[in-house]
């Protein structure tokens, strides 16, 4: 124990140090959960009690998750409150709009409902844009935070920083990735595994444009790679899936990946022996 009271004294000090400097993950997490329940009341959620009593809760809530990063933050932490909850309601359009989306190019759908209480693409999505605002008005760590407890929900990373335009739809969603920099248009829908990423990881180029851009009305199936900043995928184009994608295509562009698959009928009398 006394050739460890070095070590705990350093713990201390650095718990002190982060208590002071980072914004606890437990009640970021329930912030997140909290807000997307007082949006689409769909559940954990107390009807009677009514939407303005939430409100006071929640901006109680972010003023705690602020307080750590006031001496990060150029604005009073005060004003940033004031215009993150001034632009929920342009917010809560755009997600009425994103889970219009899901009703309309899922099949499975039965009801706006459903997607609101079932559906982890939606709920990422929500988080996501509730992140943006966050990170859109200079608040550090704490938007990341929050994508990363979406994360954690959903199988779907995507960063703050990222720009998405309306009408988004992301099917099943697991293993979906899109980068900082990626910049993506109105009603565009991707797939299960697709990645919007960068073509190298390097320090150096943490303030350029890294990742692509996904133009209007774009469709991206499954298991999908694209990387680059200056890679574009033109308007109303169709990535088929599996299709690795390092440069720009054309508007209307069909990209298929086809690969080679040799299919040959067994004989009735060729025994089976898979290992396993």
């Amino acid at each position: 124990m006394d050739n460890l009271s070095p070590f705990f004294n350093q713990l201390d000090r650095e718990r002190k140090r982060y208590a002071r400097e980072i914004p606890s993950v437990l009640r970021a997490n329930r912030f997140a959960d909290s807000l997307y329940h007082w949006l689409f009341p769909v559940s954990d959620c107390d009807f009677d009690q009514p939407a303005s009593e939430q409100y006071k809760l929640l901006k109680q809530e972010l003023e705690a998750l602020l307080w750590p990063l006031s001496d990060q933050i150029e604005e009073n932490p005060q004003s940033v409150i004031h215009a993150f909850f001034d632009a929920l309601p342009g917010i809560y359009t755009r997600l009425l709009a994103d889970a219009d989306a899901f009703y309309r190019y899922d099949p499975a759908a039965i009801s706006i409902g459903e997607v609101l209480a079932a559906y982890p693409g939606f709920r990422a999505i929500a988080i996501h844009r509730v992140a943006h605002q966050l990170h859109h008005q200079g608040v550090p760590m704490l938007p990341r935070l929050l994508s990363e407890h979406a994360h954690s929900q959903t199988g779907i990373d995507i960063h703050p920083a990222a720009t998405i335009g309306n009408s988004f739809f992301i099917d099943h969603g697991t293993g979906v990735v899109i980068g900082a920099t990626t910049i993506i248009g109105d009603q565009v829908r991707i797939y299960q595994g697709v990645t919007l990423g960068a073509l190298q990881v390097d320090k150096s180029m943490a303030n350029s444009k890294r990742h692509p851009t996904i133009e209007d009305n774009c469709v991206i199936y499954a298991n999908s790679t694209i990387l680059g900043g200056k890679t574009t995928i033109g308007h109303d184009s169709v990535i088929g899936g599996n299709t690795w994608l390092t440069e720009s295509v054309e508007p209307f562009s069909l990209v298929i990946h086809q690969p080679r698959i040799k299919v040959r009928v067994r004989p009735t009398e060729e025994p089976i022996n898979f290992v396993i």
